[in-house]
This record gives C-alpha cells, sequence and structure tokens, in this order.
C-alpha cells in the first residue's frame, strides 16, 4: 500500500511538474505546445512526458482543465463572499473576479478564450470545468428570478425564444427569457471587454479601463434587471 501511495505521490508530482513548464511554454509560444521541448526543459528524455501525457493534446486538455476550474473557483469564491441578497453585487463581483483573474493570468485566459488551437477538439470532459462561472451567474438570476425582479416584457421570435430557453435550461431554468437572453448579451460583453483590454485592443483609446469596465458591467447589471443599487 505504501508503495502504491508513493508511486502515485511522485506521478501526481511530476504531472505538475510537467504542467508548470508547460504554461511557461504558454507564454513564449502559446498553444503551439511541443512535447519535446516540454522535456527538454524538465531534462528527461521526450519518451518520459509520453507516460503522463500521451499527445500534445492530452497535456492541453490538462492545461484548459487547470485553468477552467482555476477561473471558476476565483468566480465562485468572489461571488460567494457577496450578501445573497445583493443581486447586484453578487453580479459585479463576477465580473471582476472574471478580469482579476484574466490579467492575473493572461496566458491561460488566452489559451480557454483567445483563438482556437488549429487541430485541437475539446472533449466533453472540459464542459463541467467550462461552465463553472457561467453557473454561478445563472444562480443569481434564478434568485432575482424568485424574488420577482426580473421581467420579461419582450415578444421574442420563436427561433429566439426556443434557443434562449435550451441556453436557460443549463443554467436558469426559472429565470424570464428575456432575461437569459440579456443575461447572454452581458455575458458575451464580460468577456468581450476583458478580451480587448487584455489582447491590446483598448490601447490608446481608453487610459485608466479599470473604472471603465466597472460602469460598463453596472450598466450591464440593469440591462439584466437587477436591482440598482
Amino acid at each position: 500500500m505504501k508503495a502504491t501511495s508513493m508511486r502515485a505521490r511522485l506521478r501526481a508530482e511530476m504531472t505538475d511538474e510537467i504542467k508548470v513548464i508547460a504554461r511557461r511554454h504558454l507564454a513564449t509560444d502559446g498553444a503551439n505546445l511541443s512535447l519535446r521541448a516540454v522535456a527538454r526543459d524538465l531534462g528527461v528524455v521526450s519518451s518520459a512526458i509520453y507516460r503522463y501525457f500521451p499527445s500534445r493534446d492530452d497535456l492541453l486538455t490538462a492545461l484548459i482543465l487547470d485553468a477552467y476550474n482555476a477561473l471558476g473557483g476565483s468566480v465562485e469564491a468572489a461571488e460567494g463572499a457577496v450578501d445573497r441578497a445583493d443581486l447586484t453585487g453578487r453580479f459585479l463581483a463576477i465580473c471582476h473576479a472574471v478580469r482579476d483573474w484574466a490579467l492575473a493570468n493572461p496566458h491561460e485566459y488566452a489559451l480557454i478564450y483567445g483563438s482556437p488551437v488549429p487541430g485541437y477538439a475539446a472533449p466533453s470532459d472540459t464542459v463541467p470545468a467550462a461552465t463553472r462561472a457561467v453557473t454561478v451567474l445563472g444562480a443569481v438570476l434564478e434568485d432575482a428570478a424568485r424574488v420577482g425582479v426580473l421581467h420579461d416584457d419582450e415578444r421574442l421570435p420563436a427561433d429566439v425564444a426556443a434557443e434562449l430557453a435550451r441556453v436557460g435550461a443549463g443554467v436558469a431554468p426559472n429565470a424570464p427569457l428575456g432575461a437569459v437572453g440579456r443575461a447572454l448579451g452581458s455575458w458575451v460583453q464580460l468577456f468581450g471587454f476583458v478580451s480587448f483590454e487584455l489582447f491590446g485592443q483598448l490601447n490608446n483609446a481608453v487610459d485608466v479601463p479599470g473604472p471603465v469596465f466597472d460602469h460598463q458591467m453596472r450598466a450591464q447589471a440593469a440591462y439584466i434587471g437587477l436591482p440598482t443599487p
């Protein structure tokens, strides 16, 4: 038993070390990872890496899962620290947690929200990690719907209503479809702003993005229908 535990611990340590080096390569080479380069930096032959990650895609998947879970954990912690009755505060906590994590981890953010990696298709087991952050937003919508603050006075085209019903069923099944649609737009606005800031699209346009971001996210909260403080 002890020998088995020791092997498992050593394997976990080696796996973590490989991922640390791979993240360094994300900073210099983007998602164009090379297992041979990782092995070289680790000081082992490339065949040793393949015992832990059979292919580049397996290593990419591990890094993607770590990034999504790190982002999701940050969002959950930030939103969880806000009073449950403060719906707008919870929404703003989500938004700022996304931005703060992205600015602190730009290469991991680029891996999951940047350009698709050529030839790579994420497996389905990445979905739970990828939806952790939006699930927190869904909980805010559910609570807002429960206390009756979300309005639903939009006349949606049938195809749009069907699509929003499908989206809402996964994150906020009791929220009005109009609110689900507005929240979807706000989610895109959130990541659009963060991506523009992170990838330099705001350079020479917005000198101090933090206050502008906060203002925009407060506007999105109102757009969704959350109470204005």
